[in-house]
């Protein structure tokens, strides 16, 4: 399987795209999907001068293995919240992603969630709301290598 480096100056750019993006939007909440999100969501929380920055837990791979359950925990309350954008790095077959929309809608029903991504598939069952690029190959992020 072919790979692709993704470095940290490449990231620096990509966030500051994709942060132009959801100023527009405006939201009172950032919501990472822990882990491939953190780093992601960190960044465009300081981006955004947001500091209501939180985390949310899903398990659907081990390692690069898809799993054929989803674990999804560690839900924070949100019940202040009205505009949330989920951050994850990758939107790979989106199933990640809806699984959590899900669980977080039925929670809180009277929130608008959106999804923010660096790295997205066309094919994915889910399009992210804001988005900067196609993934082509299999993605190695800086922060899962150079540790």
């Amino acid at each position: 399987m072919k790979k692709y480096y993704y470095k940290y100056d490449e990231f620096l750019e990509d966030c500051k795209n994709l942060s132009k993006q959801i100023k527009l939007y405006n939201p009172d909440t950032l919501l990472a999907v822990a882990r491939g999100g953190v780093t992601l969501g960190h960044f465009l929380a300081n981006s955004l001068d947001n500091r209501r920055l939180f985390t949310i837990n899903s398990i659907h791979y081990d390692d690069t293995k898809k799993l054929d359950t989803f674990d999804i925990f560690n839900i924070p309350n949100l019940d202040d919240a009205s505009k949330v954008v989920i951050i994850d790095d990758i939107i790979d077959s989106g199933e990640t992603m809806t699984e959590i929309i899900k669980v977080l809608k039925t929670k809180y029903q009277n929130i608008d969630f959106k999804v923010a991504t660096i790295f997205y598939k066309p094919t994915a069952i889910i399009k992210a709301d804001f988005q900067v690029k196609e993934a082509t190959q299999w993605i190695e992020f800086f922060w899962e290598i150079d540790i």
